[in-house]
C-alpha cells in the first residue's frame, strides 16, 4: 500500500485490506474498497422535499413530533434557526423554543 489507511469508525491506523475488503482489527470494521472511495466524499444533506440543507439554515416542521418525557409534542409548522447538521442518526442538532436542546432526522423538517 503506497498510502496509509485509516479506519473510519475508530481511526486506526492499522487497517489492512483483504481481497477486496479493508479491515479493521481493532474495532472489526469491515467495508469495501469502493465504499471507502465514497466515504472521503462530504455527506450531502437533504430535507423531506429534497432540498439541499447547510449548517445555519431556518427550517420549518413538517407534521408534529412527539418528544420523550414532555407531554407536548412540536407542533407543526415550529420554525427552527440556525441548525448544525452532523452525521449520525439524528442528522439536526438544534435549539427549539419551549424544549431546548433537541436532535431531529432531516425528513421532517422543510428549508425556511
Amino acid at each position: 500500500m503506497s498510502e496509509q489507511i485509516i479506519c473510519p469508525k475508530c481511526s486506526s491506523p492499522y487497517v489492512y485490506q483483504d481481497q477486496n475488503l479493508y479491515i479493521c482489527p481493532e474495532c472489526a470494521h469491515e467495508y469495501s474498497i469502493d465504499s471507502a472511495a465514497n466515504e472521503s466524499q462530504e455527506k450531502i444533506y437533504k430535507d423531506a422535499h429534497g432540498t439541499q440543507l447547510f449548517d445555519g439554515d431556518d427550517v420549518i416542521v413538517i407534521k408534529d413530533l412527539k418528544v420523550k418525557g414532555s407531554s407536548n409534542p412540536i407542533k407543526q409548522g415550529t420554525k427552527i434557526k440556525n441548525i448544525k447538521l452532523k452525521d449520525s442518526d439524528h442528522d439536526i442538532d438544534c435549539k427549539v423554543d419551549g424544549f431546548g436542546a433537541m436532535e431531529l432526522k432531516t425528513e421532517f423538517v422543510k428549508k425556511a
